[in-house]
């Protein structure tokens, strides 16, 4: 949804990312973006001399209000002039897709990107920040690994501002805050979002547990998980009914595991048919580390029959290209729950596949993924089903 987000004198208007999203109805930033730009501006704390590091920014709406309102400047670009602007603004996200809806609205607002640092969840942070604006990730664990990397790169004098849903605020979280950062208080809610404040406390230092690692049941493998890739400590449920699920692959078969997480199917694949060909793909930058590091500690001598991409699905792959496609379609983006991201993966994987080739997922019962694929593919069949899951399968014809 393309929503004007006014605030502090700025006219803004963003898009969730990717833009032709089925569901049109979700704005693009919310009550917890708008409580922590007003307390910024209330304070004074933004000023042209600070370095300010950005996590978890989904679709930009702390960027473009935070960097300076000076246009984009398209002559000195056009004509290779240099950019003399200092970047003292940082960005740190784990998705792709944030990380290019940041890019696309800044782009929408005629405000310049060049002004920004992009960094992965995988990146060494910079050390001379004055300020952390800091969005509550959805991830209990993707919040410790952070808050770990912030204070492990940070000094003490650093002024800490994290926001979020009030509802989402939980004792709990406080306690990890307080564990990792130092002291933490919080705010009173403003139209159902709240603000935490930590006094870094570096005296105390705690190791990262993350990548975890764990073996693989039935197999010899041990698999290793990056904060943000679920099912960090076990083979979660869908995964293990999908593995039981699989198709035959056949030698030199190209397949796609598509939103692949730690890259446990073409792990599996690959451990039966070695001589097939898989692309990894995932939005998370930490998912498509996992499954690189699986891949690479456990059947080395595959590696270079794989690829491993962070995408917004297919984009830009080439059209019948792939023999097969394997899939886990999500149902949120993170705090919203949405069923676009699975359109896209279906028709993505359809414009993909090769005449005859196969998409086969694994979702909840509920989700009636069987209809969508009706309508993409023309046909759907039932592979296997219990009480929770169903195996699908959809042929290009």
């Amino acid at each position: 949804m393309f929503s004007p987000f006014i605030i502090n004198d700025k006219n803004l208007f963003l898009d969730r990312f990717p833009v032709a999203q089925v569901n049109r109805s979700l704005q693009a930033w919310d009550a917890a973006d708008e409580y922590i730009i007003n307390y910024l501006a209330d304070q004074e704390y933004i000023q042209e001399s600070k370095n300010i590091l950005i996590f978890n920014d989904t679709f930009g709406a702390l960027t473009a209000n935070l960097i300076s309102a000076e246009p984009l400047n398209t002559e000195a670009i056009n004509t290779n002039t240099p950019n003399t602007i200092k970047n003292n603004l940082y960005c740190v996200n784990d998705s792709f897709l944030s990380e290019q809806g940041i890019k696309y609205n800044l782009e929408q607002n005629h405000l310049d990107s060049n002004k920004v640092t992009h960094l992965t969840s995988l990146d060494k942070l910079p050390t001379d920040i004055d300020i952390v604006v800091y969005k509550i990730p959805k991830s209990k664990s993707l919040l410790t690994e952070q808050l770990i990397q912030i204070k492990t790169s940070l000094s003490e004098d650093v002024i800490f501002i994290a926001a979020d849903r009030a509802k989402e605020i939980h004792s709990s979280t406080l306690k990890i805050f307080d564990k990792h950062l130092g002291t933490t208080t919080t705010s009173l809610a403003v139209k159902k979002a709240r603000l935490v404040f930590c006094q870094l406390d570096n005296k105390q230092q705690h190791n990262s547990p993350f990548p975890t690692k764990w073996p693989l049941e039935n197999t010899e493998f041990t698999l290793s998980n990056h904060a943000n890739v679920y099912a960090r400590d076990k083979l979660d449920l869908g995964a293990r009914y999908l593995i039981q699920n699989l198709p035959e692959v056949k030698a030199d078969t190209w397949v796609i595991d598509l939103g692949c997480g730690n890259g446990v199917i073409g792990l599996t694949i690959l451990a039966k048919q070695a001589q097939a060909k898989v692309h990894f793909i995932d939005e998370s930058y930490m998912a498509i580390a996992s499954a690189k590091t699986n891949i690479e500690n456990n059947l080395p001598a595959v590696t270079q029959q794989c690829h491993f991409q962070v995408n917004d699905c297919l984009t830009d792959f080439n059209n019948a290209s792939a023999d097969l496609i394997i899939c886990n379609p999500p149902f949120h983006q993170q705090t919203a729950t949405t069923d676009h991201i699975a359109w896209q993966m279906f028709k993505d994987s359809f414009r993909v596949l090769k005449k005859g080739g196969e998409l086969r997922i694994i979702g909840n019962r509920q989700l009636a993924y069987h209809i969508k694929l009706k309508r993409i593919f023309g046909n759907s069949t039932e592979i296997a089903t219990n009480s929770k899951f169903v195996t699908l399968s959809a042929i290009k014809l």
